[in-house]
Parts: C-alpha cells; structure tokens; sequence
C-alpha cells in the first residue's frame, strides 16, 4: 500500500469516482479491518467499526491533508477512532447491563496474534511506549486517564506516544 497509490484513489473519491473508492477499499479494508479487529477483539463489532470509518472516508475524503501524513495513516487513524467510539460504547452498555462489582471482574481480551508484523514491531518499542500506547490505541484511554493511570506527567505521556507511533511507522514500513 504504497502512498502514491493510494493518493490518487482517494483524490478521485472526494471528488464523488466510485471505482476509486471501490478500489480504494479493496487495497486497504484487509489491513483496516485487522487493526479493527485486533482492537475491539469481536468480528461483528469490527466489521460495523470498518463499515463506519469507510463512510466517513467517503464523505471527508476530501479532508485528507498530505502534510500531516500518509494516505494510510489518515485512514488508520479514522478506523481506530470508530473502533475506540465502538469499544466506549459497548463499554457502557455492559455497565447498564452488569451489576458494577461483576463489571469490575470483566475485562475486554485482546487477542494478540504474535505473527503479524505489527506485534513484533510493538515488541521494540522501549516499555513505557508500549504500555502507553496499548493502554490507549487498545484500551482506548485519553491522555488525561494515562496520566493517572501510570502517575506520569502529561508531557511524558504524549512524548512517549509519539515516539512509538513514529517508530511503529518506520518498522512497519521496512
């Protein structure tokens, strides 16, 4: 998924080309898809999250800002935004649903399968990365919750995330 493929596809949805789109789906859903699935760890939910973010990247394709990153990562980051709104909101409804001591003894499962590409390169992230970044991409906690949860300064937090995702970003890309 070569960025200089997939510009073009996206340039030609926001300006209403269905064949793009449609192309552009076929190049990018099996990737979405998984980073869906591994989030929120029930098919259904991540093909709803999936159908979601490709919605909403027909309607803001032509939002996409090329200097604030790749094609793949703006559609990345709208995927894992509706699996973080998807996981929040099933979240509550299991509260509504189970009595708040049962609920404190749930905990949602993230399946991690140890051969893709992206668990070996989270591997090499340095710990503090790792556990801020699983805690909030996989956890779906906001900066401030982070900040209390592992009784960090706000800075280090965001410092450490970034990072990470920009280490992320080089390994996945070798």
């Amino acid at each position: 998924m070569d960025n200089d493929d997939l510009l073009p596809l996206l340039c030609a949805t926001a300006q209403g080309d269905k064949n793009a789109f449609s192309s552009l789906y076929q190049q990018t859903s099996g990737k979405l898809f998984a980073i869906s699935l591994n989030m929120l760890t029930n098919r259904a939910y991540a093909e709803e999250a999936l159908q979601d973010a490709f919605i909403k990247i027909w309607h803001n394709a032509s939002e996409y800002n090329a200097s604030k990153g790749t094609v793949i990562s703006w559609m990345i980051s709208i995927v894992r935004y509706r699996s973080l709104d998807s996981l929040r909101y099933h979240k509550v409804r299991k509260e509504q649903s189970l009595g708040d001591d049962e609920y404190e003894n749930e905990s949602i499962d993230v399946n991690y399968d140890e051969e893709t590409k992206l668990v070996n390169c989270i591997e090499q992230l340095e710990p503090q990365q790792k556990q801020a970044i699983h805690l909030a991409y996989y956890k779906g906690l906001s900066h401030s919750e982070l900040v209390d949860h592992i009784e960090t300064p706000l800075g280090t937090v965001k410092s450490w995330i970034r990072r990470g995702l920009m280490q992320l970003q080089r390994c996945l890309t070798l």
